[in-house]
Parts: C-alpha cells; structure tokens; sequence
C-alpha cells in the first residue's frame, strides 16, 4: 500500500532534516491554506499537531490563516485543541443552508448561519485565543478598494474583473484593488517579511477575532462581504484566500527555525485569482526552509469520488446533504492516516530526507 503521506522541504530545510530529523522546537511558523472543504483532510493531522506534537515544546509558534486556514489556526488557539478540531470538522460536514430546490443558498443566509457558527465556538473566548501561551495567531484577510471598497451587484463583479485583468499582468499590481490585510497577535508581529504586496497590519483583539474571522472566510459570491471591522481600515472585507490562497511569503526571511506546513498538495498558490496561471504555481526561493506536508495522489484517489472534498460538493449533492455529509465524514476517517504516518516519522527521531519541493 503505498503511503499517504508526503513530505516536501524547501533545500535549507531538507539539508535540517537530513542531518538531525524534524523535532517540534524547530517549528518557528504555521501556515493555513485557503480550500474550504479540502482543509477537512487535515483534520486528523492538525488534531495530532496541536493536540500531542508541539505541546512537547514550550517555544513561540506563530500561526498564519487565511479562509479555512485562519478558522483551523483560531482553533489551534483554544485549551484542548484536539477536541476543538473534532468539533470544527463536526461542524463544517455539518453546516446546512436553506435553499430553493436546485439552487445555491442566498450570500447573505450562508454568512450569517456561518458567522453564528463562530460566535458560537469563540465567543466569550477570544482572550483564551488571543492570550495563549505559545501560539500567535494572524487572520489574513483581502480588503477592497476603489470599486471594490463596498460591496454591491454591479460594482463587485466589476471590481473582481479588474482584479483579475491587473493580476494576470503583475501580482503586485492587484494590489490597487485588493490589499492584504493581516489581524495580527498585539504581542509580537510574524517573524518574515510581508513586502512581497500591499499590506496593512490591525492588531487582533477580542473585539475585531471572529469578524476578522467571518471575513477571511468570506467567498466572494457565495458569502457577503464583511464591512468595517472594528479596528481596521474601513472598506469591504473578504476571503483572505484571494490574496494569500496558500500563503505563499516570504518565509527564507526568517532569522531561524523551520516553517511546518500541513497543505493538501505540493504546489503554493500565491493569490486565488492565480489558481489558472500555473507559471506562477512553482516553488521559490521564499520557501527554502520550508517543510510541507501533502497527500499523495494515490491515496485521494482513494477517497469518495476519487478526490479530496471540496466546494463542488455542495452543487453535487445539493438535494443529498446527507449523502454530502456521509462522503465528507469517510474522507475525514481515511485522513487519519495522515496524521499516523507522520507520527511515526517524528515519534522515531531520526533524520530523514524528503522529496524536494
């Protein structure tokens, strides 16, 4: 049976674990990928990390989220972060939406079911987030601007398409339509550069946690734009994935230590609107010390329908949520393997050399 786990490294990284393995100490950063249901199959993985790896070591690890990824490292952040992702992944196979027979749920509906949901599972505990011991959490968020300042029917789809004409000639030059903004732990700001585009740092505090949250996650489209956090910047506030979709920074930048990345594939997307630019897809030199920690192919072929879950599902099975549910609880069962063959290479202590990223 072939494994399905993978492991990528950036060539400093590979050249650490070459020589003495990968040891939880040694994680300095923690990245959260945008993907929406394909962040379920790192469920068992995170609940492994979280929960029973990097509580061995008392260092700082700072955690960068943006969508699902910022909703998985808020989660990081609560007391029993084993039980929390079980209940996280409880809850996005869960999640229903009323709609007309056929039809997708209205923007409006899924944000607030959506925002409910969070201020459910992080209200009245945001300083137990904001004030953990170790972690550091950064919401990454994408603020419009010009037409995209505020949400609306004509001006919005207007706005995305200038968003896409100007990213498909220079990434940076998206930035006159989209900023990075990044909610950052008050205590102590990520240890890299974030030159690489147009960016603002808010300080995260309990006031602005799950509407940063809510917004990061906010899906042009299919969720409504968030507006106004408290805090930040006014404007209108979406997914993070659509600058960051697998946040892929300025990592080498960081004075030591080793970015761990749990993805569900190799490749490191810079922006969503570059999901289509596939020379744009490669790994850089950002990423030298930089470990990733994939699916293989062959074991998502495994899965139901031959691929990880993911937001194609909601239309498949629109009139079968069970069905849906049934499909995405088995992938998260099946990602348990994930997390046992990764335990077994770090539980063993010995160096090992991945594959090159």
């Amino acid at each position: 049976m072939a494994n399905a786990l993978q492991i990528y490294a950036g060539p400093r990284a590979r050249q650490q674990l070459r020589e003495r393995g990968l040891r939880a100490q040694d994680v300095r950063v923690i990245p959260g990928a945008a993907g929406g249901p394909k962040g379920l199959a790192l469920n068992p993985l995170d609940r492994y990390l979280f929960g029973h790896w990097l509580p061995r070591s008392e260092h700082t690890v700072h955690l960068l989220g943006a969508s699902i990824g910022a909703w998985r490292m808020a989660t990081a952040c609560l007391g029993d972060a084993d039980a929390a992702f079980a209940q996280m992944a409880h809850d996005y196979i869960h999640q229903r939406y009323e709609h007309a027979p056929g039809k997708a749920p209205k923007a409006r509906h899924v944000s607030e079911v959506f925002g409910a949901k969070l201020a459910e599972r992080f209200g009245g505990r945001e300083q137990e987030v904001l004030q953990h011991a170790r972690y550091r959490l950064h919401v990454f968020t994408s603020r419009g601007r010009h037409l995209l300042r505020r949400e609306g029917r004509v001006r919005t789809p207007l706005g995305y398409l200038g968003a896409f004409a100007a990213n498909v000639v220079r990434r940076e030059a998206m930035g006159a339509w989209l900023e990075r903004v990044v909610f950052t732990d008050q205590r102590e700001a990520p240890p890299l550069h974030l030159r690489d585009y147009r960016t603002q740092l808010v300080p995260l505090g309990a006031n602005n946690l799950a509407p940063s949250i809510l917004a990061s996650c906010s899906i042009p489209f299919w969720l409504e734009a968030v507006h106004d956090i408290p805090g930040a910047p006014r404007g209108a506030y979406w997914d993070g994935g659509i600058t960051d979709y697998h946040l892929h920074l300025d990592y080498a930048s960081m004075g030591d230590g080793l970015v761990l990345y749990p993805h569900f594939q190799k490749t490191i997307v810079p922006g969503w609107l570059d999901k289509v630019l596939k020379h744009r897809h490669s790994a850089s030199e950002r990423l030298a010390n930089v470990v990733v920690l994939a699916p293989s192919l062959e074991w998502i072929a495994s899965l139901p329908g031959g691929k990880l879950p993911d937001r194609s599902d909601f239309k498949a099975y629109v009139n079968d949520e069970a069905g849906r549910e049934a499909a995405w609880t088995r992938a998260v069962a099946e990602s348990q393997r994930l997390a046992d063959e990764f335990a077994a290479i770090v539980e063993r202590g010995q160096p090992f050399d991945p594959l090159p990223l």
